[in-house]
């Protein structure tokens, strides 16, 4: 098994990207440069010892290097010894309502971004226990298995966004269904924990609350919303605010909190039902009633013991930038005899 001490620092890697289009800018206003010079043909005699490919081929090292370093400092860490351990907690499954009307502002800053707050904060309370994460909107689908491995947990639903699924809808059914499958079949609590406004969902909510009760798994719900409702932002590609969601006459669409349908499932699946508001999220609520539930002791193989293994990426990266030191931007005398871009002439 393979993990990483601080996972957060994989977040560099996304530098990557950016370098590569800086750098792809910065050889088209090296090659416009050279065209306002004259004929290529004269300047590439003038300068023989260029070599643009070792440009490439020193950005490309550069870059792997960035990458080893990064993971190094991240540092993986392989499990090297597994051992047969008890422990005591609880199985959960947060299934998070993603569609564009969790972008509403009635909640500071806005629904979704609140309840991933929320869920930071519960993961930092978790103690033995496992949890798991599902994303709906028009489908469902699990983001995290369950695990107990939190710094994971966080990384994930720190990347949550409306974008991961585009269709809309609100299918609460299906998240359920959904978290009922994503449990093992052993004697620990399970619960499910469902965050929506609950606004247009689709199919049997509350069959399907009901089929979970029926197999010991509680069923809370959290109502992300005011129930004056508020508009729905429009965003960007760049994250900017446009104006807000309009119907087919022009008006403002105002998506409002469904807190009937909400309390009828948690009924259904013999849990609570808590509204979020905007001086708290209502997970800690929840949070102390599954706490409350029986805890079985159940053993499982786990990895207790992990080696490092940061060095060897931090030696390979450092390897890396040792070699591109020495690459000089000229020819040598050797690579200077090599034409590979250039075509064979032959003299009439």
């Amino acid at each position: 098994m393979i993990r990483f001490e601080h996972i957060e620092y994989l977040y560099f890697l996304l530098g990557i990207p950016v370098f590569a289009g800086f750098f792809m800018f910065a050889l088209h206003l090296r090659k416009l440069a050279m065209q306002r010079l004259g004929d290529q043909k004269i300047i590439s005699r003038l300068m023989p010892d260029t070599a643009p490919e070792k440009v490439v081929l020193k950005f490309i090292l550069l870059n792997l290097a960035y990458i080893f370093l990064v993971i190094g400092i991240a540092n993986p860490q392989t499990g090297s010894k597994l051992e047969n351990i008890k422990r005591e907690g609880i199985d959960l499954v947060v299934a998070l309502d993603i569609s564009n009307s969790m972008l509403a502002q009635d909640i500071k800053p806005d629904r979704l971004t609140r309840a991933k707050q929320a869920l930071f904060k519960l993961i930092d309370k978790l103690k033995g226990d496992r949890i798991g994460i599902i994303i709906f909107a028009g489908k469902a689908y699990t983001q995290l298995p369950i695990t107990t491995d939190y710094a994971a947990a966080k990384m994930f639903v720190s990347t949550i966004s409306t974008k991961d699924i585009p269709s809309q809808g609100t299918a609460i059914s299906e998240a359920i269904s959904l978290g009922i499958e994503s449990f093992d079949d052993n004697e620990q609590s399970k619960a499910i924990i469902l965050i929506t406004d609950g606004e247009s969902h689709e199919g049997d909510a509350m069959g399907a609350a009901q089929a979970a009760s029926e197999l010991g798994i509680r069923v809370y719900t959290i109502g992300m919303g005011l129930p004056d409702g508020s508009p729905i932002p429009l965003i960007n590609s760049y994250g900017q605010q446009t104006g807000f969601k309009k119907d087919r006459e022009g008006n403002t669409v105002i998506t409002k909190l469904n807190e009937v349908m909400l309390q009828q499932i948690a009924a259904a699946g013999n849990g609570d039902y808590v509204r979020a508001n905007n001086t708290q999220a209502g997970l800690n609520k929840i949070f102390e009633k599954i706490n409350a539930l029986e805890k079985s002791e159940i053993e499982t193989r786990m990895f207790t013991d992990y080696e490092d293994q940061f060095q060897y990426f931090l030696g390979f990266g450092l390897l890396l930038l040792f070699i591109e030191f020495f690459i000089f931007d000229r020819k040598t005398k050797w690579a200077g005899k090599i034409r590979l871009f250039e075509k064979n002439t032959m003299n009439n």
